[in-house]
């Protein structure tokens, strides 16, 4: 990945420390640094009554701490909602090392409570306790499900081609993948070629990425992701939060094959869930894996419980809800005694 005047290193094929640590040092901190002044100028330009800020784009946080701004973390991921470092306090203090090294940088003064990653006023988040379970949540996160909108509708999808009278499993790895999920593709075409009597398959990835596919299984580099979940059986996913979230969201089972970072989280809570059956990515093979779609596919209680967590995301409000949060959030207008009407600037 690159932006003018900075390389942001995110090596797709690291696993475990390694990965955390590519994350950390190769992206977040770079990120947050090349970013900061234009944070600054946007807020000195626009005159925001309240930030918005994803978790892992540490300069919002910082640029709202320095102005005294009130802000929502927005936590897109389960990650840091996890706090997997708890058990790792080398790791947890390496991190919280680099981020107080870069609060330094940007003038802040030091202070142990401070922490870009969770905002002391709100945090966004993206999943329901249907989803995480029982894990603590601190009392300033608000649980919305997925913040789900209408999308434009990008290129054309063969709609003509999806058959009614068989099952429908999308094969999704996600784009930032695609430089490790090819071994992963072939594994997943191999283990549906068997199964089209009664199951047509899309994956997400070039033809030519995938040559002389039977004539049950489309690959598709573009895919109407939230168009084409009312047709879908079946979702076999990466475990990146977005996709799970909008998967179960339309009561969709999943089989997760978690890479990296969040996903094993995602992984997890999934199978306790009742939603889905992880697998692992570098080592399943075909068998395995047709084994785990089907069971999916055939065991109504993976869609109950898909069900279930959906509606939780439904009563949980998404966008509409944390846009109320964020109007809370804002400082009431001058001469009111209450937050200013309509959405006012978030």
């Amino acid at each position: 990945m690159y932006r003018t005047g900075i390389r942001l290193y995110r090596p797709q094929a690291d696993r475990g420390v390694a990965a955390l640590k590519s994350l950390w040092a190769g992206f977040i901190i770079p990120f947050a640094r090349f970013t900061l002044p234009a944070v600054d100028q946007a807020v000195t330009a626009y005159r925001p009554d309240v930030l918005v800020v994803d978790q892992h784009a540490l300069a919002g946080a910082v640029v709202a701490q320095r102005r005294g701004l009130p802000w929502a973390s927005l936590a897109t991921s389960s990650l840091e909602l996890a706090q997997p470092f708890r058990g790792l306090p080398k790791v947890d203090a390496w991190i919280r090392g680099l981020i107080a090294a870069f609060c330094t940088e940007a003038g802040l003064p030091r202070d142990e409570t401070f922490d870009p990653r969770f905002s002391p006023h709100l945090v966004l988040a993206c999943t329901t306790a249907a989803l995480t379970g029982a894990a603590a949540i601190p009392d300033q996160v608000a649980l919305l499900g997925p913040m789900l909108a209408d999308r434009p509708a990008g290129p054309d999808f063969p709609w003509d081609r999806l058959d009614p009278g068989r099952r429908h499993v999308l094969v999704t790895m996600g784009t930032l993948a695609a430089d490790v999920a090819q071994d992963f593709h072939t594994r997943a075409v191999r283990a549906l070629q068997p199964l089209g009597d009664q199951v047509q398959a899309v994956v997400a990835a070039s033809s030519e990425a995938l040559p002389d596919l039977p004539a049950h299984i489309l690959a598709a580099p573009h895919v109407p992701q939230l168009r084409l979940m009312p047709q879908l059986d079946a979702v076999v996913c990466h475990g990146g939060l977005n996709t799970v979230c909008e998967a179960l969201a339309y009561g969709v089972p999943v089989v997760v094959a978690p890479i990296r970072h969040d996903q094993p989280i995602t992984a997890a809570q999934v199978a306790a869930a009742g939603a889905g059956i992880r697998v692992r990515f570098a080592r399943v093979r075909a068998e395995q894996l047709r084994a785990a779609i089907m069971a999916v596919l055939d065991d109504p209680a993976y869609r109950r419980a898909a069900i279930k967590v959906g509606k939780s995301f439904a009563a949980a409000g998404g966008a509409g809800a944390a846009a109320e949060r964020l109007v809370r959030l804002a400082p009431p207008a001058a001469g009111t005694a209450g937050p200013p009407e309509g959405a006012g600037k978030c």
